[in-house]
């Protein structure tokens, strides 16, 4: 017999098992798959367990008070407007739940929809349901004890100096707040209808100048915080801003600068119709490519109260100088009341490019510059 034979009936004989050898094979194949498949059963059923027992554990911390045994009581605004998310995470920044998402799944599955704008005092050993009921109750917290009024078209120095007065507060330090960044892109946060990243750009003086409210506010204790002034404040800008909303959103203007476009109509005119004119007088210059050219933002970009402007100030190089810059300016230069955005969302219907007060404060208009010029020197030139 050849090699080649020999080593091919060898390999023949290797190849052939009997089936006694194959039944055992097969057996130990079948016990390792049993072998394999027990161990991956315990393995799911641990983890299945454990997450089980995580998910309970996570879930049980979420739906229970915070701090059962507490007695502290933690004041909490609810912004108007505020979606159910954002109560959550307010209601979690504040200490008041643990878990912001399962709090959403409470509200989702209660069916709890009418919560109510407002301020209330909370405490970290309530349950989700009596928070819920406050919420949606919106019941007042305490008398007032201290009333402060901020008029229409002051400036946020001119804000920080009535708290000042009024309510202790240092106005360097509110100042100060003012232009803290981490502050305002926390409020950016908190008010995204009417705060944007507008507020931050570069040249802007203070980024809420314009945004607080003026109205006659309300607080609990006679010496209120700073942040619980502006969040006040905001809170009116921002339920006074959505009744507008509708209309702001048909605009070209983004909410900045309506807001800016108010403020200029408000240091302008005195009157609810002079308002509506003015606002169509710097309508008309926009359209026709003039600058705005107000007094008010030359004032402003000087940062100081100025009695008569001379040709000097005028020459300021500043964002907000309108005769400096084409159009708006970059920020509002005082807060505004409702009257003078609602002039800018429905202005008179006239063709005037110029106006100008007299020595009482009656507001004259004028169609061209010649005719402008005559108004000057009648009522302004001829009262020196």
């Amino acid at each position: 017999m050849s090699k080649e034979k020999e080593e091919k009936n060898t390999k023949s004989k290797k190849k052939k098992l009997t089936y006694k050898e194959i039944s055992q094979e097969r057996a130990k194949e079948a016990s390792l798959a049993r072998r394999i498949i027990i161990i991956v059963l315990i393995v799911l059923t641990g983890v299945i367990i454990i997450g089980g027992y995580t998910a309970y554990n996570y879930v049980q911390k979420g739906v229970s008070p915070v701090d059962p045994n507490s007695e502290e009581t933690i004041d909490v605004t609810i912004p108007l407007g505020s979606s159910s998310s954002d109560i959550a995470s307010i209601l979690e920044d504040k200490g008041i739940i643990s878990n912001s998402l399962i709090y959403r799944f409470y509200v989702k599955f209660n069916n709890a929809t009418d919560f109510q704008a407002g301020e209330y005092s909370l405490s970290p050993s309530m349950t989700l349901a009596e928070i819920t009921s406050e919420l949606e109750t919106g019941s007042i917290q305490k008398e007032a004890q201290l009333r402060v009024t901020v008029p229409e078209g002051r400036s946020i120095e001119e804000i920080a100096s009535i708290y000042e007065e009024h309510a202790g507060v240092d106005s360097k330090e509110f100042l100060e707040k003012m232009k803290d960044q981490e502050y305002i892109k926390e409020l950016i946060g908190q008010y995204p209808n009417i705060l944007t990243e507008d507020i931050v750009a570069e040249d802007i003086i203070y980024p809420l100048e314009g945004y607080l409210f003026p109205a006659t506010y309300e607080f609990v204790t006679d010496q209120p915080t700073i942040d619980k002034i502006i969040t006040k404040m905001l809170n009116k800008t921002n339920s006074v801003i959505l009744a507008y909303y509708d209309q702001i959103e048909a605009l070209e203007f983004s909410i900045h600068e309506v807001i800016t476009f108010a403020s200029l109509v408000e240091e302008e005119a005195p009157t609810e119709e002079d308002r509506r004119k003015i606002a169509r007088v710097f309508y008309n210059r926009m359209e026709e490519g003039m600058m705005l050219q107000t007094d008010p933002t030359v004032i402003y970009a000087h940062g100081e109260h100025i009695p008569r402007l001379t040709y000097d100030h005028y020459e300021i190089e500043s964002p907000y100088n309108t005769y400096h810059v084409q159009g708006l300016p970059v920020g509002p230069i005082a807060n505004f009341g409702e009257s003078s955005l609602a002039a800018v969302l429905k202005p008179d219907d006239n063709n005037y490019f110029y106006f100008l007060a007299d020595s009482e404060g009656n507001v004259h208009y004028s169609r061209t510059l010649e005719e402008h010029q005559k108004l000057e020197d009648q009522y302004i030139h001829n009262q020196k």
